[in-house]
């Protein structure tokens, strides 16, 4: 399965029961974070990642007996902090605390919330339920306070990107392979006929042909939080970044060097202005590779990036600042 929501309503379509996993509280240093989510089916079968598979089997075997139980939660702990010993068993390690909410889903619930939290990823709108860890009875966030009570964990339904590729030349098929496999929602656009070929490109990405100054009426960009201009066609690049440049598009990428850039820019003339805070020429970040596929995974990974208002730099650099913090206060203090 591409991503986990294909993975449920594959099971939701066959009436078939689940379990959702969800991270509702961590400490210390945790593989992901509360709001997490994986699925086991009653097959055996699983979907997303918890830890960096560490606590997937033993959270696999709980999640098989909910669902042979009449029970609808469970709630685990796994605790490796403090510890040179391996804690249940599975040799963890991580320094940190993860607590698990098991919930089954079925029709009985109709297969609730996470239906609805799906479709509203999948819409583009918010959404948010409150869980009764103790009972597994679910409300949403404005019936909250009323009718539900204990213990709660609420969860949001998580946007969907959405990446609109302008260009479908054979350096596009890696790109749209790695955003597919992000669960990003991507449309693929080119004015040359031969090159919107489905046979060529990842399951989900929705192909049109267009002219490149037709854009703004062949797709809706409104919808789009980024987008990245890869024709290899000078005439149809500027044409495409003309029309992104009234759009209002956050993220607007453009493959090739500085100068080509500044070459379409000057044919673009006041229109550019518009565009410069906001794009990326050359697209991607400096990951160094020549292929096609580490230049999409450059693309891809700043892509992530700037959606997440993250810098892109290395975790460790965080641990090396605050080594030379510590070694400059201990030189301080002698």
């Amino acid at each position: 399965m591409n991503t986990i929501a294909e993975f449920f309503e594959r099971e939701r379509v066959g009436g078939r029961p689940l379990v959702a996993a969800f991270v509702i509280a961590t400490q210390g240093s945790t593989y992901r974070k509360p709001g997490a989510l994986m699925l086991f089916s009653d097959s055996g079968e699983r979907c997303g990642l918890l830890s960096g598979g560490c606590l997937e089997g033993d959270l696999q075997d709980h999640a098989l007996q909910l669902l042979r139980s009449q029970q609808r939660t469970l709630v685990k702990t796994y605790d490796s902090r403090g510890s040179d010993d391996p804690v249940w068993g599975l040799g963890l390690g991580c320094e940190g605390l993860m607590q698990v909410l098991l919930l089954r889903i079925d029709a009985a619930s109709s297969h609730e919330p996470l239906n609805s939290l799906f479709s509203a990823a999948k819409s583009r709108i918010s959404a948010a339920f409150a869980i009764n860890i103790e009972t597994g009875n679910i409300a949403n966030s404005a019936e909250t306070s009323t009718s539900l009570n204990g213990k709660l964990f609420t969860v949001t339904a998580e946007r969907v990107p959405s990446l609109l590729l302008c260009g479908a030349g054979p350096d596009a098929e890696p790109v749209v392979t790695l955003a597919v496999m992000q669960g990003w929602k991507v449309t693929l656009v080119d004015h040359r006929p031969a090159y919107i070929d489905a046979t060529r490109f990842a399951q989900g990405a929705r192909l049109l042909r267009t002219d490149a100054d037709e854009l703004d009426g062949a797709v809706n960009l409104d919808e789009m939080d980024a987008a990245v201009v890869m024709s290899h066609h000078l005439l149809a690049d500027g044409k495409y970044l003309a029309v992104l440049a009234r759009s209002k598009i956050p993220y607007v990428g453009l493959l090739g060097p500085a100068a080509r850039r500044e070459r379409l820019f000057a044919e673009l003339g006041s229109a550019a202005e518009s565009l410069r805070a906001r794009l990326r020429a050359p697209v991607g970040l400096d990951l160094g590779g020549r292929t096609p596929e580490a230049i999409a995974l450059s693309i891809v990974a700043e892509i992530q990036a700037v959606l997440h208002e993250c810098g892109g730099a290395p975790f460790s650099a965080g641990d090396q600042a605050s080594d030379l913090a510590s070694l400059r206060s201990r030189s301080v203090k002698r």
